[in-house]
């Protein structure tokens, strides 16, 4: 049904089509409001497309009926674009017209073949949602790309998509055994490969289908010759209407080597039956490191008589940008500490079933690598087991998105960076390349395939400048060029898209026959067009698109103002990379997304929404810096009695993108997994705050905003009446009447009248400036001064009990400070003027605290982490250090080991550690500092990796996020909790994650040093 429309209107004649649609019996979505429009404006391009509306269809049916209604003569005016995941870096699935999405429903793995090693799957599933079923049958879909976690299995055959290990297991194509296609006149027919007697019916039949086949058929026949000619032979050849694979090695001709790479401008696939492979049971990296990434290209041919599976390279940039990724945790022991001296690194991998294969094949590199050279060598690292090699490779994928996170304005942009020429000409060819970007005095990144011939190469460019616009033509032109004088193409990967404006030079007197193929496919060019080749049946000779005529994502940022632009950078430089799609439930970037399936409800949408509100805001002459001061320091836009107009105005449904905008940053839980895990780190709970303290500064806030921002000041009052408290609390009446009135539900019960007062009946101190002077030199360094937070003071006092007799018993001197509001929550609500007053209230305590040397140690990573930013933002290089209680025990681990404590009994399994969404995303190394702290002392911890478990503070107890709250929890945290074999056995370091097992999981999970305690005194 069609579920949204705006003001922002959608073009008459698209909306006319958009309720034939909902009257034909369509099942799927139909989105016309300019909010959902404009999150799918962009992919990971330099473009920005607005479309007429989104079709989010539920079955080939449901496409069908898109394509047979604007096959109507009345509708032959309407275009439709697939897209998959939006990785696209060339604007492929962009379109003006109809955008239809097939991630949302038609995502499901249907088949999965093990005695004939094939799946068939919709295609809106995500390629590693495939792999991930097809290896516990030991098998896996071949081609591997950096966006594998969110590219879909459709999107990579309207691309042809390739990546790592190409040379080994060729590009999507080779895989696809049979496509089920709609065609533009809403026709679904399933392609296969075919023999001649096949063939031949086919082509006797009177249809559509007897057009296409008739034409493949001649045109094999008539261009076979030149074809040869024309294309170069490489392993990433002229995709896109492969004329060079109509017939294939059987001689059977395939329909398929023409859909596969045309980008949706000849059919809508729906499904995909493609062939498996048996995983290789043992891997190995060689990582070869170069004193010049020029050496790095020339050296890649001699490695390759070592005969890997792949060889792959970055650039020094590259490195450096993944030193200061969070990525960077989980390989930095594979790699020097100091890496001045090198600027590429090759990663030579090898594959076979044993591990005797895999030695065998790191023998014929190390006899390479012994030979006398030229390369500039400076040493290698052999990194073993598939487990470690898997770490390495997902470092590698960082790296496209990384790129875009160089500081600046001007950023590493997709637009010339998959150029395919002989692997024996690339070091020459990007020789050529980077003098052409030298001449321009560019800074740019590069990674990619050297075994294959591609490398990947973003020069940074403001796009937001006019003049640096140019450049994109003037190098396209150059690259171009270069790619053909150096026996190569211009499309090495990514596919053509808005690029397509150089087909007729590649492909040469050979572009007219991709013109008849299309024009027998989409007669009246409503498939993407402009894209890969035109009709030239239609009346009016039309052209390809042209990339930079094109709207750019920079122009439209141009046109916000530079204040208002600064004062949101957190979240503005959003490249479109799509990490934020990552499909796997135990993943924790950006669990609404996961939950809903709905793009304005991710970073990329978000960031994308509040770009857009700004530039409205500028055209409109707002001056969002000076709103934002004047909020901030008691002022306000509107009084009260104007801000009831506006929001009477709002209800009686005012077109205002503003409440767009509201809604998608209301939903986001603020867990901050997107500035941890984002390549760019767009920062969506630093958006919302912003965003939240503009907005109600015109419209009145909710009481639960209220409510919610009084608690942390309140509870040491409230707490003084806990009996009487958790007594009312605890009715259900009370609980309904809060969740009707304020909208917040299931209020926990208060722990402890007085924190502090039980931390000191456990051992513990009250922390002052004065003690801590006082306390000796020699026993500073075992002393640490525990930092309250609200929800673990007053809601789970226990913990801070047994983590002060811990350290007790450990050896430490425990101390705590007084309690005090953290703010965290004021600014999740976007109170920032009052979260500026406490923060720094608190922070200039805490730092007189800190400047004594001894440690603080935060108990809540969520609360903890808030000191190193959002105080930081304030105070600056004042804001006190507080360390994760992780990071604490990990600066003693030393200390522990000499101990000599043995906690594991005979029959001790081993524990199993939960981490918190917030911790892991944003302090990598924190279950690794936990594991290390079991170890220390004789213990066992496994760490499983999870996504949100629903919670997220605040978040869990709002009334309308019930079902979203309750949807996350028992997509990754339910199966284990309740293992039977975790019984007992699983802890989790969140106070939210342990509330939420309180709530769903039929008991109650342990902190980490709860069970240490327990073991200690011998109660585990």
């Amino acid at each position: 049904m069609i579920s949204r429309l705006s003001q922002k209107t959608t073009n008459n004649h698209y909306r006319l089509f958009a309720e034939a649609l909902d009257s034909s019996g369509f099942s799927g979505d139909i989105e016309l409001g300019y909010a959902e429009r404009m999150v799918l404006a962009t992919d990971n391009s330099i473009y920005q497309v607005l479309p007429e509306g989104v079709l989010y269809p539920r079955s080939t049916e449901d496409i069908s009926k898109i394509l047979t209604l604007a096959h109507r003569t009345d509708f032959q005016q309407v275009v439709v674009s697939p897209r998959g995941g939006g990785t696209g870096t060339n604007g492929q699935s962009l379109t003006s017209g109809f955008m239809v999405d097939t991630s949302r429903y038609m995502n499901r793995v249907l088949e999965i073949n093990v005695e004939e090693r094939w799946a068939r799957v919709e295609s809106g599933s995500v390629k590693d949602y495939l792999n991930e079923l097809a290896a516990k049958e030991g098998l896996f879909f071949a081609p591997e790309l950096s966006t594998s976690n969110r590219a879909t299995v459709g999107g990579m055959v309207n691309t042809d998509a390739s990546g790592q290990g190409s040379v080994v297991y060729g590009k999507t194509r080779h895989h696809v055994l049979e496509l089920t296609s709609v065609l533009a006149d809403g026709t679904v027919w399933n392609s296969a490969p075919v023999n001649d007697d096949v063939l031949n019916e086919l082509c006797q039949r009177d249809d559509r289908i007897g057009e296409i086949y008739n034409t493949l058929k001649n045109t094999h026949e008539q261009h076979k010759d030149r074809v040869s000619e024309v294309f170069p032979h490489l392993n990433r050849n002229l995709t896109g209407y492969d004329l060079a694979n109509i017939r294939n090695k059987d001689n059977q001709l395939d329909m398929n080597a023409i859909l596969c790479g045309s980008e949706g401008t000849l059919a809508i696939v729906s499904e995909v039956k493609v062939n498996l492979l048996p995983i290789p049971k043992q891997s190995a990296l060689v990582l070869v490191f170069y004193k010049s990434f020029q050496d790095s290209l020339r050296d890649a041919q001699s490695l390759m008589a070592a005969e890997p599976g792949s060889i792959e390279t970055i650039d020094s940039r590259v490195l450096g940008l993944a030193r200061a990724d969070s990525v960077w945790e989980s390989v930095k022991d594979f790699f020097p500490q100091q890496s001045d001296e090198i600027d590429g690194i090759n990663f030579v991998e090898f594959t076979g079933d044993s591990e005797a294969e895999v030695q065998q094949g790191i023998d014929r590199l190390n006899a390479e690598l012994a030979k006398l050279t030229e390369a500039g060598r400076v040493g290698s690292q052999v990194v073993m087991g598939t487990g470690n090699v898997k770490k390495i490779w997902n470092m590698r994928k960082q790296a496209v998105g990384l790129l875009g996170n160089m500081e600046g304005d001007a950023r590493p942009i997709p637009f010339v960076e998959d150029v395919a020429v002989p692997p024996e000409n690339l070091a020459d060819f990007i020789l050529a390349f980077r003098a052409l970007l030298d001449e321009h005095s560019l800074t740019y990144g590069m990674f990619g395939h050297v075994d294959a011939g591609v490398l990947h190469v973003r020069p940074a460019i403001d796009m937001k400048d006019p003049d640096q616009e140019k450049l994109v033509r003037l190098i396209s032109d150059d690259v171009a060029a270069l790619a053909k004088s150096h026996g190569g193409v211009l499309w090495g990967e990514h596919g053509k898209g808005v690029r397509s404006e150089y087909a007729p030079a590649f492909f040469a007197d050979l572009y007219p026959v991709l013109q008849d193929i299309k024009g027998v496919f989409d007669p009246y060019n409503q498939l993407n067009p402009g894209k890969i080749a035109t009709p030239a049946t239609m009346p009016e000779p039309i052209e390809l698109l042209k990339i930079d005529e094109v709207p750019t994502r920079g122009q439209q940022d141009r046109e916000i103002g530079r204040n208002a632009f600064e004062a949101f950078t957190s979240g503005l430089y959003c490249n479109g990379n799509g990490a934020c799609f990552n499909y796997s439930p135990n993943s924790a970037m950006c669990p609404t997304w996961k939950a809903t399936f709905d793009r304005t409800q991710s970073p990329k949408g978000r960031s994308g929404l509040v770009r857009e509100w700004l530039r409205l805001q500028t055209a409109a002459g707002a001056d969002i810096s000076a709103e934002s001061q004047n909020i901030r320091h008691g002022g306000a836009l509107y009084n009260s009695g104007q801000k009831l107009i506006n929001l009477v105005n709002k209800w009686r449904g005012e077109d205002d993108f503003s409440h767009d905008v509201y809604g998608a940053l209301d939903n986001c839980m603020s867990c901050k997994s997107c500035a941890g895990q984002c390549p760019v780190q767009v920062n969506v709970p630093d958006l919302r705050s912003r965003y939240f303290e503009l907005y109600h500064g015109r419209y009145p806030r909710p009481l639960k905003h209220h409510v919610a921002g009084l608690l942390e000041p309140m509870l040491p009052i409230l707490a003084k009446m806990k009996p009487a408290y958790n007594l009312v609390m605890g009715w259900s009446l009370t609980n309904a009447v809060a969740s009707k009135t304020v909208g917040l539900q299931e209020i926990p019960a208060i722990t402890s009248t007085s924190p502090e007062r039980d931390m000191c009946r456990a051992g513990a101190a009250i922390a002052s400036r004065s003690l801590l002077d006082a306390i000796p030199a020699g026993e500073r360094d075992k002393t640490v001064v525990i930092i309250q937070d609200a929800f673990t003071s007053f809601f789970d006092t226990p913990l801070l009990t047994d983590l002060v007799e811990l350290l007790i018993r450990l050896g430490y001197r425990p101390l705590v400070a007084p309690y005090k509001p953290n703010g965290k929550v004021l600014h999740v609500y976007g109170f920032l003027g009052r979260f500026e007053k406490v923060a720094k209230t608190n922070g200039e305590e805490l730092k007189a605290l800190a400047d004594s040397g001894i440690s603080l140690m935060g108990i809540d990573a969520a609360v903890t982490l808030t000191y190193r930013d959002e105080y930081k933002e304030v105070m600056g290089e004042a804001a006190p250090n507080v360390l994760l209680m992780s990071e604490w025990f990990a600066s003693q681990s030393e200390s522990l080991r000499k101990l000599n404590l043995n906690l594991a009994t005979d029959d001790d399994s081993g524990f199993t550690l939960l981490g918190h969404c917030t911790e892991i995303s944003n302090v990598p190394a924190a279950p690794a500092q936990w594991q290390q702290l079991f170890t220390d002392l004789g213990m066992k911890l496994t760490y499983k990796p999870t996504g949100c478990c629903g919670m997220a503070g605040i978040y869990g107890h709002e009334s309308r996020n019930q079902e979203v709250s309750r949807k996350l929890y028992d997509l990754s945290w339910k199966a284990v909790v309740q293992k039977p074999e975790n019984q007992g056995k699983v802890v989790a370091t969140g106070y939210s994650c342990r509330s939420q097992v309180k709530r769903y999981g039929d008991g109650k999970l342990l902190h980490p040093v709860q069970v240490l305690l327990h073991a200690i005194k011998g109660t585990v």
